[in-house]
């Protein structure tokens, strides 16, 4: 294991690729953005996750490819479906590549027990949530054997995956 950098250290380290696996179908309930769009409030997903947006735009701009790849189970929840329309204002425009996968669609797939982001195909940050979603923690790891299994398991997915501006959620 290595020291726990934060995602700004670890984009502005990164030189050739970021590639985030999200196998989960709800994260962080309690999250303001979340509730809100459940209630029906409108807000500028862009303001509310400034920091990323910039983040990810200034990582793009230096020539890395950011991908994010998300499987998810059919019918969709409804945490599931506000990442879909926040994707095309937020994640999209930033300069992320995004691809969906049906569940029903990878069981024939090896994919590691945890969501990760693989940095330069050197460094695997796991991220850590409890059953409901609630996130508990970051592990990053850089044994070459993680990292392996963890960019096999990305592409894997990301070839099966369908493309953000083709996938309709069920």
């Amino acid at each position: 294991m290595v020291e726990r950098p934060t995602f700004d250290e670890l984009f502005a380290e990164c030189s050739q690729s970021a590639v985030h696996l999200e196998m989960r179908d709800m994260y962080t309930p309690d999250d303001p953005t979340y509730l809100d769009w459940k209630a029906g409030v409108t807000y500028d997903p862009v303001e509310r996750f400034r920091d990323w947006h910039d983040l990810i735009v200034t990582t793009v701009a230096r020539g890395v490819e950011v991908r994010r790849a998300r499987v998810v189970s059919e019918p969709v929840t409804d945490f599931v479906r506000h990442e879909y329309e926040t994707t095309s204002v937020l994640n999209i425009p930033s300069g992320e590549r995004v691809r969906w996968l049906s569940r029903r669609l990878a069981s024939d797939l090896a994919l590691p027990g945890n969501d990760f982001w693989v940095f330069d195909n050197r460094l695997v940050r796991f991220g850590h949530f409890s059953g409901d979603g609630t996130y508990l923690g970051q592990e990053l790891v850089d044994d070459p054997a993680v990292v392996k299994l963890c960019c096999s398991a990305f592409e894997a997915v990301w070839e099966r995956a369908v493309d953000h501006t083709d996938y309709r959620p069920k």
